[in-house]
């Protein structure tokens, strides 16, 4: 049996003891869900009731299976990840925690930290078995899609460098590169995932399901830099 590092969290002192059972105390896992932070971008953190069923039945257990699941489907580490609890999130995965496991609304590790902006857990979760490539949440998405929606360059150069898919078409009929142009503001962030994406080869000429260009809709919307990365690499309109 594996000796695992202790780790606090708001206080509390957790010491994971097994790989297949990690000793979690009921605290622990309402602490978590109880200091997860507000919804954002479609994704439900844990409500108030769904905190309270942490309680009875891990009260009375000995140990708590790490992928025990809430009402909403989401483990341990996935409100880890919804919290940004670094230290919880690695001692969950030593003492062996699903990292492409998905919620209800079909979200994993990475995506909710991708969201979130966390490019430190996401680094974490793909060196610790995630996989870039996960078709998730409702919109049939991938994390890169979602983190270049939200113009999160730190997330979207490590998806990058993990080897994400640049042109997964969401159910949108949108890839990453064009929610960076359609969704984002032309500011300094998204036009930054524009230009990560072009330089990794992501398509410029794929249209979205109105067979418009990255690069037309880059202009519709006044987007001026990200035109000129755009033409640089040979967008057509």
């Amino acid at each position: 049996m594996r000796s695992l590092p202790r780790f606090s969290l708001q206080g509390i002192v957790i010491a994971p003891r097994a790989r297949a059972c990690v000793k979690l105390s009921a605290a622990a896992l309402v602490a978590l869900a109880v200091l997860a932070p507000p919804e954002a971008a479609g994704q439900l953190a844990p409500s108030a009731d769904e905190v309270a069923a942490y309680q009875g039945p891990h009260a009375a257990a000995p140990g708590v299976a790490v992928d025990a699941r809430d009402g909403n489907g989401r483990t341990p580490l996935m409100i880890a990840g919804h919290r940004g609890h670094h230290g919880a999130a690695r001692a969950l995965l030593d003492a062996g925690a699903d990292p492409n496991a998905r919620d209800r609304q079909r979200y994993d590790l990475v995506t909710i930290a991708a969201v979130r902006g966390d490019a430190e857990m996401v680094r974490l979760a793909l060196e610790r078995g995630a996989s870039a490539r996960n078709v998730t949440s409702p919109y049939d998405g991938t994390a890169l899609i979602a983190a270049a929606h939200l113009g999160h360059v730190g997330p979207v150069r490590a998806l990058i460098l993990a080897g994400a898919p640049l042109d997964h078409v969401n159910n949108l009929k949108w890839t990453a590169l064009i929610e960076a142009i359609v969704l984002g503001d032309g500011g300094p962030r998204h036009t930054e995932v524009v230009r990560l994406l072009v330089g990794a080869g992501a398509a410029v000429n794929l249209a979205d399901g109105d067979g418009l260009t990255p690069l037309a809709l880059a202009e519709r919307r006044g987007h001026a830099d990200m035109v000129r990365i755009l033409e640089v690499a040979g967008a057509r309109r």
